[in-house]
């Protein structure tokens, strides 16, 4: 592990709190709005700094801060990043401002709080990616919830939200149960191993916990705990119910975050593989299974949709199926593949949700039904949304053709059948993306509230822009972000397979 000479992670998390108290306690709620902005326009510059700082040719955790929490349980704060986790900081930080511009003037009422808990939300999921000690990111993790309870309860939009909201709550809290437990479990069994006494031997530090024999009677038990609780975030199916009712009745700026961050995903490949390898190795078919179901399912699902927002819920479903396929295919093709994906989400699968907000805004609903001809109307948002599609089903030039491919080639390069389940899913997402578009976007205009519909303001095609770029410039040139994972991602798979029996 690298030291960092500077604080600069602990700022970038504090940062965002500090905002965030900053602009709910101001009453002016112009003034308390700029305030949110500029924040989050720091904190971005900041971890576009962490990334540029990051070394891609060394291998371990960089810019690591330590410093003693609870000593009497060895619970320490401990922060760092390597070439898996150190992207997704400022892409976090572009999604923050990207929502907030998306929520500028749709928000009516207690603008300061909604603002507020935007940053919060920030602070602590940037922290989730940061956190080397296990009760740390336990803490972010779940600290996570209350800023999505408040954001679609009180500013959703169907009249189930705050049903939706505590639904999405429960289904987090009865993963967190098993997280902990799993955690639990590892820093006991580290006491064990080197034959000390529990508190005082007790650890929580992922990179000594990584270095830590774990017998194979608790591989099983830890990995299975783990990969329930980050399952449910993901989501996996059966664990995905939330995500469509969420979709439908909570505000679309809130969705883009949950189908951008794939924060249960990202759990599964840096805590529940690693710390179990050799159960992550033996279970890895079943993790392929679940994969490849969830993808042909949540695509299925979404053939079937006539409503744009469940639509896009039930496809990233059936993404994060492929993403799992991926990481179980245990070879460089597929895990690069996983982790440029889960890059993708944050400006691919968020930008479509905003999309899709947009409609909603103007016209009322996002049904099939009550659309048909917006090319027509409003040209810039069509040409937005076309292009988030074709990154979405993964055309070449766009960042979403190199990272299906990878996927697919890992697959492939591991069992026919799941590359060729993965085919499939491409296939099918092509289909539901595509089948919707034509009925809603081309032929006639059949209805007066379309006729009338207003295009894309300024700041709406300044916010679509930022991801435009960013689908088109990985599209074109995927080697930086190849390159920033290479080692990290060669020393993940080295780790399940030196483990191997």
């Amino acid at each position: 592990m690298t030291e960092a000479d500077f604080p600069l992670l602990s700022l970038i998390i504090t940062i965002p709190l500090l905002g965030a108290l900053l602009a709910g306690s101001i009453r002016n709620v112009d003034v308390a709005k700029q305030i949110a902005f500029f924040t989050a326009l720091i904190t971005f510059v900041l971890t576009a700094c962490a990334a540029l700082l990051f070394d891609a040719d060394k291998s371990g955790f960089q810019l690591v801060e330590r410093y003693d929490w609870i000593p009497l349980l060895k619970i320490e704060y401990l922060v760092g990043v390597d070439g898996i986790s150190v992207l997704f900081l400022p892409m976090t930080g572009l999604l923050t401002i990207i929502t907030m511009l998306a929520s500028w003037s749709a928000i009516s009422h207690s603008s300061r709080f909604h603002f507020s808990l935007l940053l919060a939300l920030e602070s602590v999921s940037i922290g989730v990616f940061c956190a080397l000690d296990t009760v740390l990111f336990f803490l972010f993790w779940e600290l996570t919830l209350p800023p999505f309870f408040f954001l679609i309860g009180l500013w959703g939009i169907g009249s189930q939200r705050r049903s939706a909201a505590m639904k999405y709550t429960l289904f987090m809290l009865a993963g967190g149960v098993t997280l902990l437990l799993a955690i639990i479990v590892l820093a006991t069994n580290h006491a064990k191993q080197i034959g000390g006494q529990i508190p005082n031997d007790l650890t929580f530090s992922l990179p000594i916990l990584l270095n830590t024999p774990l017998p194979d009677n608790l591989q099983t038990l830890v990995f299975l705990l783990l990969l329930f609780g980050f399952a449910v975030k993901a989501p996996l199916v059966p664990l995905h119910t939330w995500l469509p009712t969420v979709s439908m009745e909570g505000p679309a700026h809130i969705v883009a975050i949950l189908v951008g961050l794939k924060l249960g995903v990202y759990g599964i490949l840096r805590f529940a593989m690693p710390l179990a390898p050799i159960a992550a190795v033996e279970f890895s078919w079943v993790l392929s299974v679940i994969g490849a179901f969830t993808l042909i399912y949540g695509a299925l699902i979404a053939l079937q949709q006539t409503n744009l927002r469940r639509l896009l819920a039930y496809a990233s479903v059936s993404h994060v199926g492929l993403v799992m396929v991926g990481i179980a295919s245990l070879n460089i093709q597929g895990f690069q593949g996983a982790i440029f994906q889960l890059i993708n989400f944050t400006f691919v699968a968020s930008a479509l949700m905003l999309v899709a907000g947009f409609i909603q805004h103007r016209l009322g609903s996002t049904e099939a039904i009550h659309l048909g001809g917006l090319a027509k109307v409003m040209p810039k948002l069509t040409f937005f949304y076309f292009l988030f599609t074709l990154a979405s089903i993964g055309v070449p030039g766009t960042s979403g053709f190199p990272a299906e491919l990878l996927m697919i080639i890992g697959a492939l390069s591991t069992h026919s059948v799941l590359g060729v389940a993965a085919l499939s899913g491409a296939i099918l997402g092509a289909a539901y993306m595509l089948s919707f578009t034509r009925r809603t976007f081309l032929g006639p205009v059949v209805h007066n509230s379309v006729k009338q519909a207003i295009d894309l303001q300024p700041r709406e095609m300044i916010l679509l822009l930022i991801p435009s770029l960013l689908i088109l410039g990985f599209g074109f040139y995927p080697d930086y972000i190849l390159n920033t994972n290479q080692i990290a991602s060669e020393a993940w798979l080295s780790r399940l397979i030196t483990k191997t029996p």
